[in-house]
């Protein structure tokens, strides 16, 4: 109570915390001022999986084939395609005057550099590339792709807004080592990174770019025509609520994207919903995971990590990242029963949820016929994101009461992101395991689904070994009707029951908050800033 007295008359505050040069700038009503879920470490998009990154990127590059709001793909720096020879060759031709911000025109060796970079971190590209015999630029607006094995997914692949997305970028930036950071932006998409103007943990600034050619066509999601109605778009870094809250009720900030559970009931009455409106603008949700670690104990026992599926309760986990409140058009904002596919999605099944017993006692002796009881357990947290940092207190307590020595490292989502990248051992600090969130559509089917993974050194930190799941990944990929790729979802969520990749903690709906003299804000992911208006 005594928080949400504190946030009711935050509105009262000042908010300083908006940097100085933000606020000097002329024209004021032409700056979008936006708040992110989290601090972006760093800006490479292929590199770095987390959605910051993806956000980031949508400003600055551009795609090939971007994806409308129901999930298709429409050409977007790409003119259109041909496929030939029984869909062995694939030929792209770019639209006329594309160019990257630095001036150089858009060519096909650009395109062909990039997916060769992306290919090599994504996991859906890493199966484009698996069946690539070359990649050949024609001229510059036209390039092949030829395969040696058919791809009819290969649209879908490449204007995928899940991480990590296929961004076209210079080929001098896309010939950087895959695995080795790129330290500037360049692309051709409708904003300019102000580079020089970045303050890790503070701020970020971009500016319209005035050579950018938007597509014919209104815009949906990802796809159509990308028209941009400010001049400048800065992001500003408010891990404080409080904070964020009163610069939104203010108008110092336009645009929070994740504002707290506790904070819906205030911007839905009085003067707060005069002018602040809240919305789900992601209809798939978000699907929360415990991704332990494969090689380190306790986790690199299988009974170990079926003993935290029995023990899960994922109301309790959703409670606390979401709360009870609800909004206009979806009273509870909180899902369980959530398995290892998004529940709306035609991969789902029900098969093995009988496995979350929602039992400590069970999941206790479990540990004990294992040999784990009072083992250790290095738990990372991000404090810095309120729904990890929830769901993470949650199942610190949840792992203590099973009978774990919980060793809880608390940093900010950036550490997190560079100490989860570490093999070591726990003593050479290494980690056992953290909780984070995935978009509904990230877990829709196995293309996208980078999590459920089973391919040792080369899956997402974790680096389960699993080779069942990956052929039944393979089988999804090579189903010759719908009926084929449900056979193989099932299977694979059978498998991952028995191996537990990782686990699920359930699905919630997280509201955006937004000032309501903007109109414009399009549905779908990631968050878009093209379109939105100043009324």
């Amino acid at each position: 109570m005594q928080r949400r007295q504190i946030l009711a008359g935050a509105a009262a505050l000042p908010a300083a915390s908006l940097a100085a040069p933000a606020m000097a700038q002329p024209a004021q009503n032409r700056v979008l001022r936006y708040v992110p879920h989290a601090n972006l470490p760093n800006i490479d998009p292929f590199t770095n999986t987390a959605f910051v990154a993806r956000d980031h990127a949508f400003l600055v590059y551009d795609q090939l084939y971007g994806m409308d709001e129901n999930f298709r793909p429409q050409p977007q720096m790409a003119e259109g395609h041909v496929v030939e020879n029984d869909g062995l060759l694939w030929r792209f031709t770019l639209r006329e005057n594309l160019k990257f911000h630095d001036g150089s025109p858009v060519r096909g060796r650009d395109c062909i550099a990039s997916i060769r970079r992306w290919g090599r971190r994504d996991a859906f590209g890493q199966v484009l590339m698996s069946r690539v015999a070359d990649m050949t630029e024609v001229s510059d607006r036209v390039f092949t792709i030829r395969l040696n094995t058919p791809f009819p997914k290969m649209l879908e692949c490449i204007s995928k807004v899940t991480t990590s997305c296929l961004f076209i970028m210079p080929e001098r930036l896309a010939n950087v080592d895959p695995f080795t950071n790129i330290t500037e932006a360049v692309g051709s998409g409708p904003y300019r990174f102000i580079q020089n103007e970045w303050v890790p943990g503070s701020r970020l600034a971009y500016a319209r770019n005035a050579d950018y050619v938007p597509r014919q066509g209104n815009a949906s999601m990802t796809a159509g025509g990308k028209v941009t109605h400010f001049d400048r778009v800065e992001w500003h870094i408010m891990p404080d609520p409080a904070t964020a809250s009163a610069a939104l009720q203010s108008g110092e900030i336009d645009w929070w994207e994740q504002p707290t559970a506790d904070l819906f009931p205030l911007f839905l009455r009085g003067a707060a919903a005069r002018n602040v409106r809240v919305d789900i603008i992601n209809g798939t949700g978000l699907i929360g995971i415990f991704r332990p670690n494969h090689l380190t104990a306790p986790f690199n026992n299988p009974a170990v990590r079926r003993a935290v599926l029995t023990a899960i309760n994922q109301t309790d986990f959703m409670t606390a990242v979401i709360g009870t409140s609800g909004i206009e058009g979806r009273p509870d904002l909180r899902r369980e029963g959530i398995g290892y596919f998004a529940p709306e999605s035609p991969s789902a099944s029900n098969v093995s949820m009988e496995r979350m017993r929602k039992s400590v006692d069970a999941a206790r002796a479990e540990l004990q016929a294992a040999g784990a009881i009072g083992q250790r357990l290095v738990l990372l947290n991000a404090t810095d994101l309120s729904s990890i940092n929830a769901a993470t207190l949650v199942g610190a307590d949840l792992f203590r009461r099973m009978g774990f020595n919980v060793d809880l490292v608390s940093t900010d989502w950036g550490t997190l992101v560079a100490r989860r990248a570490s093999r070591n051992p726990l003593e050479q600090g290494g980690w056992s395991g953290f909780f984070t969130f995935w978009s509904g559509v990230d877990h829709w089917n196995p293309a996208n689904h980078a999590s459920i993974r089973g391919n040792g050194e080369n899956a997402w930190p974790g680096w389960p070994t699993i080779p069942a799941i990956e052929a039944q990944r393979d089988a999804w990929f090579n189903a010759p009707n719908e009926a084929a790729e449900k056979a193989a979802t099932t299977e694979m969520q059978r498998i991952a029951f028995d191996e537990v990749p990782y686990v699920p903690t359930g699905m919630y709906y997280q509201p955006t908050a937004i000032r309501r003299n903007l109109t414009g804000l399009l549905k779908g992911q990631p968050p878009l800033f093209w379109n939105i208006r100043r009324a």
